[in-house]
């Protein structure tokens, strides 16, 4: 009589303990001094421009918008950079990439190193690059990444890193062996590399609201995208096309979006929840498996509640922010400190314009100032790696998304142990061998049940 989804199908059985060979990782944070003085936190510095230097050729891993943006990105950071390998499983993204970058950047990539296939990840890898920017459907990235690492490749990921478990582990991994072999992995994160988040955290971080006592953080939306299904398309085709409806490609959207909302605060917080509880449902959904709404309380350890809400749909409110309270103040994480009364103690200053006035956006797009300090960081032999950070970002995400679809309360632990891997064993164009269905948490009501 139970119809539910169970906490087994999305958890799998979980791995004995060792099998991993990961421990829970603490999330770094700044630099506290001698008790009683003033607590000194280090933060980034940034640069407008990346140093010049030996010149790094790029390859480009998934060639959809998101990866050509990031491509002119990579293009825009300093001197001496080229782009000079493309590989996506879909020729004309390819195609529309080649002529964006020529169009807008004067890159000319040949022919020969344009690569069409699954397969293409390591021909790009193996094409004579320093470093690849990784841009597919997030599910294909830990593969990729423990690939380019292998061949010591500098990394851009987009975030987020994962869509399970079983990838979260194997990105930290690979995070913790380019780690000990020097490459930079930059992963996303944009919130991170930009001027007035990093100011407000620096402020916080020094102890301007006291202690952290709860958080808030929402990526709230209208529909995002979807694609049609078309008679000419495979069913992996139509699913890799329609990839951000589809939970073993993106993750869902509180993964594949919200997760940058949920990295600011255990940014800000130093710290990962411990437990999730939530909830979620498909209202206005057209495509894919997904919901379109999540709600979750994530708890830390020594008790502090964080509530994460986002949603996809059309004619709703929109807001995209996060939110910080502490026991002398508040904080929207990104330009503005409150003091428990609402009046403003700290206010980011944003550079002026041609105008005379003050700006609304930071002097440097973030999209562009993290490859600015990914480049720096290769150039100056100073390695800088986000990538354990971000798949445990992800996994928090992940951890709430299980919640939901099950209405069951998951914990880290039994993230950090479960062995559950979404996505088709074999990768080809044809009938995709993975769950379709929409899950619902919880078991349906049977008349006459209760007797």
């Amino acid at each position: 009589m139970k119809t539910g989804i169970s906490r087994r199908t999305f958890l799998g059985t979980t791995a004995a303990a060792g099998i991993t060979g990961l421990t829970f990782p603490a999330l770094v944070t700044g630099c506290s001094s001698e008790k009683g003085k003033k607590k000194t936190v280090e933060v980034m510095t940034f640069l407008d421009q990346a140093p010049d230097g030996q010149e790094i050729k790029a390859g480009l891993i998934g060639c959809g918008g998101r990866g050509t943006g990031a491509a002119t990105d990579f293009l825009n950071a300093g001197p001496n950079l080229k782009i000079v390998a493309l590989g996506d499983v879909l020729q004309d993204r390819i195609d529309s990439c080649r002529e964006q970058l020529k169009k807008e950047k004067g890159v000319e990539v040949p022919d020969e190193k344009c690569f069409v296939g699954f397969d293409a990840f390591q021909k790009v890898i193996e094409s004579g690059v320093d470093m690849v920017i990784l841009a597919t459907p997030p599910h294909f990235r830990p593969e990729h990444l423990a690939a380019a690492v292998d061949a010591r490749k500098h990394v851009f990921m987009e975030k987020p890193v994962c869509v399970d478990p079983v990838g979260a582990r194997s990105v930290i991994t690979s995070a913790r062996k380019a780690q000990g072999i020097g490459l930079s992995v930059v992963t996303g994160t944009q919130r991170r590399h930009q001027r007035d988040y990093v100011a407000t955290y620096k402020n916080i971080a020094e102890g301007m609201i006291g202690d952290i006592v709860s958080a808030n953080c929402y990526w709230n939306q209208e529909k995002l995208w979807h694609r049609d299904p078309n008679a000419t398309w495979s069913e992996m085709e139509y699913m890799i096309r329609d990839w951000v409806n589809w939970s073993w490609l993106s993750g869902d959207h509180i993964v594949e979006q919200h997760v940058h909302n949920l990295d600011v605060i255990h940014w800000f917080t130093g710290m990962f929840p411990v437990k999730a509880r939530g909830f979620g449902s498909r209202l206005r959904r057209v495509t894919g498996d997904q919901y379109d709404n999540f709600s979750v309380d994530f708890v830390f350890e020594n008790g502090v509640h964080l509530h994460s809400m986002c949603r996809q749909i059309n004619g709703t409110t929109v807001d995209v922010s996060e939110w910080i309270q502490g026991t002398r103040g508040a904080s929207n994480c990104r330009n503005l400190i409150l003091d428990p009364s609402g009046a403003e103690l700290w206010k980011y200053e944003y550079p002026v314009g041609e105008d005379g006035q003050p700006m609304k956006e930071v002097k440097i797009s973030p999209y562009v100032q993290e490859h600015i300090d990914l480049v720096t960081a290769i150039r100056t032999g100073k390695p800088l790696n986000e990538a354990e950070n971000t798949a445990m970002s992800t996994l928090v995400a992940i951890m709430g998304r299980i919640s939901a679809y099950t209405g069951k309360d998951v914990t880290m632990d039994e993230m950090m142990n479960a062995d559950l891997k979404l996505g088709p064993k074999v990768y080809s164009f044809g009938p995709v061998d993975v769950t379709k269905t929409v899950p619902v948490a919880g078991e349906a009501y049977v008349p006459g049940s209760e007797s």
